[in-house]
């Protein structure tokens, strides 16, 4: 059981991590390389690593492969960013959900 609750709230934790802030396309940093989430005008999202960019073109290493994206096709760029508040607030939820969880099934238990 305590494996269990430690594999959940292990998995949980680095899922929320991260957040993405949106940017304008002219202030990204093609030093850095950090992760992207790109907006289309036909509504899609491609989320990748950036490769290198122009005036008229993004290019993006996804899972799939490198994905060229047409600056004119851009609705929002979004980066990646480490939350802490996010990372803290997991951190310390967690193992107050998980003593309520358990609270909760031993009171059902022995009633």
């Amino acid at each position: 059981m305590k494996k269990l609750l430690f594999l959940l709230s292990f998995s949980l934790l680095f899922q929320s991590c991260y957040s993405y802030k949106s940017i304008d396309y002219n202030n990204i940093e093609t030093e850095k390389k950090q992760k992207y989430e790109v907006l289309m005008l036909n509504k899609t999202s491609v989320k990748g690593r950036l490769v290198s960019k122009n005036e008229k073109t993004m290019i993006l290493q996804t899972k799939d492969g490198q994905g060229t994206i047409p600056v004119e096709e851009i609705y929002d760029v979004k980066v990646r960013n480490f939350s802490f508040l996010k990372s803290a607030g997991l951190i310390v939820g967690v193992p107050i959900v998980a003593y309520i969880g358990l609270a909760i099934v031993a009171i059902i238990v022995f009633l």
